[in-house]
């Protein structure tokens, strides 16, 4: 110390700490207050960022107090550097972990928003969390004097070790980042891949995709298969899609009768069926004469894949009834078979003929 400590010196010390403990208090209390606010509003965002001050803005008034404090202390110019570097580094590493709980929250604010199903990108999520959280560290540890130049060199060569024992991991880790950023699969997406495997993309990890199906079970698909295997994604370029539904009526039926009957039941399920597309346009495309109906085919709109099974559903139900009221027959497959039998030639029996016998003497 430069010199002894006094009265007056504890008692700045002690204000200037209990004042930055109230600061803190009342930042707190105003971050609560504006938490409130926040969750009126529809974006996300400011939730998450009301969240991440929460907690740093009382440290930080605090650690101005304890700042303010070790200043008014008669404490020597290489301890109070000491202190202040120590304050500086607890605060930026305070800083950073609300850095990386913003971003990261913003990240999966933007892929809850772009998928409008409850899914994640958390591949992204975690690169964005790590990346703030080793910058952090690394500027806290330069605040402090360790030079981080042989740490960094350290790290790069610990880094290719890695990287050889773990080509597999890295292979999957830059397989999901390619097919995020190339955007061919997106969280909330419909998919099917060839080896059968089809549903909802739930969430893009840094290892694998996982997929819920229709039955609510969930198949988790590496990201590097993803990537190499064929695949339909019923989401894109855009989530209504077309489906088609094959009908079939009797030869005696007056086609330009059924189409009609056909078109208006098609109108009544789009107007009335969730998921159906309103404004579709109905189509009938007659194809075949089979053995015993005259078949077509009836495009339908639904608003996205799942949606199919319901409007099928629906549309058969009522196209039968239609029908039926109309008198239109729906044959069943039959075949007459003519069997034609030949008269058959009989041979006339060849009678026993007894062979001479001559003796030879």
């Amino acid at each position: 110390m430069n010199r002894e400590l006094v009265l007056h010196d504890w008692l700045v010390a002690a204000i200037a700490l209990a004042a930055g403990a109230v600061a803190g208090l009342l930042l707190r209390a105003l971050m609560r207050w504006l938490g409130r606010h926040a969750e009126r509003t529809r974006w996300s965002g400011d939730d998450i960022i009301v969240d991440a001050l929460r907690t740093l803005a009382p440290w930080a008034a605090f650690i101005a107090g304890v700042a303010v404090a070790a200043s008014a202390l008669p404490l020597t110019t290489r301890v109070l550097g000491f202190v202040n570097q120590s304050l500086t580094a607890v605060l930026i590493l305070i800083a950073t972990f609300g850095a990386a709980r913003v971003v990261a929250g913003l990240v999966q604010s933007v892929a809850g928003a772009r998928t409008g199903v409850a899914g994640s990108a958390t591949i992204f999520v975690n690169i964005t969390r790590i990346v703030v959280l080793v910058m952090g560290v690394l500027v806290a540890l330069e605040t402090m004097g360790v030079s981080i130049a042989p740490l960094v060199t350290a790290l790069g060569v610990g880094g290719l070790a890695v990287a050889l024992a773990l080509q597999d991991t890295l292979a999957n880790l830059f397989a999901g980042v390619h097919i995020l950023a190339s955007k061919t699969v997106q969280p909330g997406d419909y998919i099917r891949l060839s080896s059968g495997e089809e549903g909802y993309v739930v969430d893009i990890n840094w290892r694998n995709t996982v997929v819920r199906n229709l039955s609510n079970n969930l198949v988790i698909i590496p990201n590097g298969r993803l990537a190499r295997t064929n695949m339909t994604n019923f989401t894109q370029p855009e989530q209504q899609l077309s489906i088609l539904v094959q009908v079939g009526v009797g030869y005696e039926s007056d086609l330009e009768h059924v189409e009609q009957v056909t078109l208006e039941v098609v109108d009544t399920v789009m107007a009335d069926i969730n998921g159906a597309v309103p404004d579709h346009e109905g189509k009938v495309r007659f194809h075949t004469f089979a053995d015993s109906r005259i078949n077509f085919t009836v495009i339908l709109g639904v608003g996205e894949f799942s949606d199919q099974y319901r409007i099928k559903h629906e549309f058969i139900k009522r196209l039968h009834q239609r029908f039926r009221t109309e008198g239109i027959s729906i044959p069943a497959p039959t075949r007459t078979v003519a069997l034609q039998q030949d008269a058959v030639q009989v041979p006339a029996p060849v009678p026993h003929q007894r062979e001479a016998s001559t003796a030879v003497r």
